[in-house]
């Protein structure tokens, strides 16, 4: 089976065995991090490049009076930090939201799949390309769109991000209201509100805690989404 970052990167590119079998490699030396825990903080000068293998992290930053700002939010396959050995000092946090195994890769490794692997370095460049993209689209999602359609907006996106890793399992999302509240800006009781509007129309459930979406197509219909800015292949 492969790993879900090839997995993801195949979308950018036409990878090959020998491409896959490197990845397999890089992605083996790997640590558990227990939620809420920083995988890298804000000013850190970082030795490696991090790519999430399991669960949800996110990129973060703290304001003054101690309010969270989540930025992006990083699912299996997602590099954290591809471009840390060109930038050098971090500028945010990315912190873990759930449990989660991530890979360490380091900047040597890096620089050889950018000089000898070019279908990776290809995809390493269209994922680059890709999260610019979901920035200008969180950017509109969080001006413009009323705050059940950005929760609505939010969790299509998320839901095709992870049917474009081949997820095995049904989507369901384990995020809790905070972490939600902190990714829309919004408070926590307004986000307990508009999961609760949401709820009610049938647009989400919630199972053991968790948010699944029991028809993708309505819930798109409803927040407007247009899948074009995450550039995935027609037949994910």
């Amino acid at each position: 089976m492969r790993n879900f970052v090839a997995r993801k990167l195949s979308n950018g590119a036409a990878l090959q065995d020998s491409d896959h079998a490197r990845l397999d490699e890089l992605m083996r030396h790997w640590k558990a991090i227990p939620a809420k825990s920083d995988i890298i903080s804000q000013g850190d000068d970082p030795e490696y490049v991090h790519a999430i293998l399991d669960g949800i992290s996110c990129r973060y930053k703290i304001l003054p009076d101690g309010r969270r700002s989540i930025m992006d939010l990083l699912i299996p396959g997602d590099f954290c930090d591809m471009n840390i050995a060109i930038l050098g000092r971090m500028d945010h946090s990315i912190g873990t939201l759930t449990p989660c195994r991530v890979a360490y890769i380091s900047r040597s490794e890096i620089e050889e799949l950018l000089f000898d692997f070019p279908r990776i370095a290809r995809a390493m460049w269209w994922a680059t390309l890709v999260d610019e993209a979901i920035l200008r689209e969180w950017l509109v999602n969080m001006g413009q769109r009323r705050s059940d359609r950005q929760m609505a907006h939010l969790l299509c996106e998320l839901y095709l991000r992870y049917a474009a890793i081949g997820w095995p399992d049904e989507f369901a999302l384990a995020l809790t209201q905070e972490q939600l509240a902190d990714t829309l800006g919004i408070t926590v009781v307004h986000a307990q509100r508009v999961i609760a509007a949401l709820r009610q129309d049938g647009l989400i459930a919630l199972r053991d805690r968790q948010i699944t979406i029991p028809d993708i197509a309505r819930l798109m219909e409803f927040s407007e989404f247009n899948p074009d800015y995450l550039h995935l292949p027609p037949e994910s």
